[in-house]
C-alpha cells in the first residue's frame, strides 16, 4: 500500500475519531453547563424592560479609590459578552481591581417598543441609571464606559451632561460613520466597513420602509449581516473547524458553546432607534455634522470636557478603526484624550486572552478617582 493511501486512511480515521469525540462531548453537555454572564450580581433598578445590575465585590479584594463604573453595551447584542467565561471576563478583571461595576441590560424589545428612540435610551434610561448610581454613592459624577452602539449612547450623554461624567471610555465605537469612504476609493478593503458601505447604498425612504415592514429591526437580520461580513470564516467554523472545537477537552467545548449561545441571543432593535442608528448615523453621518439631535438638543462632541479613552480593534470588520479614531478630530485640542489599539477583532477585543487583559487594565486605570 503506497504512502498516499496510508495518509488518506489516517486522515479518514482521524476524522471519525474527532466526530465520535465531538458527538460524545455534545451529548454529555447540558444547557446548564453552558453558562454565560455568571459573575454574581444584583438587580438595583428596573425601568420598563431595562435593568441596572450591580456586580458584587469579590471577597478579599480591597475597594479601589475609584468612582463607580457604569457600562452601556449595544442594543444589538448582549452585555454578557463582557462576562462570557470565568477566565476571560472583563467584568471579573475589573472587580479584581476593586472597581465598583454596574451594567445596563437593555432587555428584549418587541413590536410594542417600536417607538423607543435614542432619546429614550440616552435621556431617560441611561440618565436614570447615572442618577441612581450618583445618588447611591453620594457623588455628582461617575465613570462611564460605552461599547459599540452603547459607546454612541455614552458619548451623546456625556456631551449633553458633561458634569455627570468624570471619565469617559469608548470601545469599538463608530463616531464618523463615513471615515472609511476615502479608504474605499483607494481600494484598500482592510479599513472599509461592510455595514457602512452597504447602508450608504440605500435611501432614507428605503431604509425606513425596510424597518417599518418588520415593526423593529430583527435580531436575526443583524446576526445574518454580521455572519456575511466574514462568510468564509463563518462557513469553515461550522465545517472543518467545528470538529476541532468540539473534540477537545470539556472546557474547550464549553467555551465554543458559550460563544454560540451569546451569538444566538440577538435582541430586536426598536424601530425608531434603528432608524436613528442606520439612517441618521450610518447613512447620513449626522453625529459629526452637528445635525444629530436628542429631544431638540444638538449633540456636539466638542462639549466633552472629561478625560476620554478611545479603544479600537485593529482587525475590526464591524467598526473599522478609522471610524473610531476620527473622534479626536471633534474634541477640544487640550482635552485629556488617549487611544488604545487592540490586536484583535470586534469581539476578540473582549474575549481573546491578551486583548481582554489589556482592555481591562486600561479601563481600570482610566476610571477616575473619588
Amino acid at each position: 500500500m503506497d504512502n498516499a493511501v496510508l495518509a488518506q486512511q489516517e486522515e479518514i480515521s482521524d476524522y471519525f475519531e474527532k466526530f465520535g469525540s465531538s458527538l460524545n462531548n455534545v451529548i454529555s453537555t447540558s444547557d446548564n453547563e453552558v453558562g454565560i454572564g455568571e459573575t454574581p450580581k444584583e438587580t438595583v433598578l428596573t425601568i420598563d424592560k431595562v435593568t441596572l445590575y450591580r456586580y458584587l465585590p469579590i471577597s478579599g479584594i480591597e475597594p479601589a479609590n475609584k468612582k463607580p463604573l457604569l457600562i452601556a453595551y449595544s442594543l444589538i447584542g448582549s452585555y454578557k459578552m463582557l462576562d462570557l467565561q470565568k477566565d476571560r471576563s472583563v467584568i471579573k478583571n475589573l472587580l479584581l481591581k476593586g472597581i465598583e461595576v454596574y451594567v445596563i441590560d437593555w432587555g428584549h424589545p418587541n413590536k410594542s417598543d417600536k417607538w423607543l428612540s435614542f432619546d429614550d435610551y440616552i435621556l431617560s434610561y441611561l440618565a436614570d441609571c447615572v442618577d441612581f448610581i450618583t445618588a447611591k454613592h453620594a457623588l455628582s459624577s461617575i465613570s462611564l464606559l460605552g461599547i459599540c452602539e452603547g459607546g454612541v449612547f455614552a458619548a451623546c450623554y456625556a456631551s449633553l451632561h458633561p458634569e455627570r461624567v468624570s471619565s469617559l471610555s469608548l470601545a469599538v465605537t463608530p463616531i464618523d460613520f463615513h471615515a472609511d469612504i476615502d479608504t474605499d476609493r483607494e481600494g484598500s478593503q482592510s479599513s472599509v466597513g461592510y455595514l457602512n458601505r452597504l447602508l450608504r447604498r440605500f435611501s432614507r425612504s428605503e431604509l425606513e420602509d425596510m424597518i417599518d415592514s418588520f415593526g423593529y429591526l430583527p435580531g436575526e437580520t443583524t446576526g445574518l449581516v454580521f455572519l456575511e461580513m466574514t462568510l468564509v470564516k463563518s462557513l469553515t467554523k461550522y465545517n472543518w473547524e467545528l470538529l476541532d472545537s468540539l473534540a477537545g477537552n470539556k472546557e474547550k467545548v464549553l467555551n465554543f458553546l458559550r460563544m454560540e449561545k451569546w451569538l444566538l441571543d440577538r435582541p430586536h432593535h426598536p424601530s425608531e432607534a434603528a432608524k436613528q442608528w442606520l439612517i441618521d448615523l450610518y447613512n447620513e453621518n449626522k453625529l459629526v455634522t452637528h445635525e444629530f439631535e436628542l429631544d431638540g438638543n444638538k449633540v456636539d462632541l466638542a462639549n466633552l470636557s472629561m478625560p476620554v479613552l478611545n479603544i479600537y480593534a485593529k482587525h475590526d470588520h464591524i467598526v473599522p478603526p478609522c471610524t473610531s479614531r476620527a473622534l479626536k478630530d471633534y474634541l477640544d485640542a487640550d482635552l485629556d484624550y488617549e487611544e488604545l489599539e487592540l490586536n484583535a477583532g470586534h469581539i476578540g477585543a473582549f474575549v481573546s486572552g491578551k486583548a481582554n487583559q489589556m482592555f481591562s487594565d486600561k479601563i481600570a486605570d482610566w476610571v477616575s478617582e473619588t
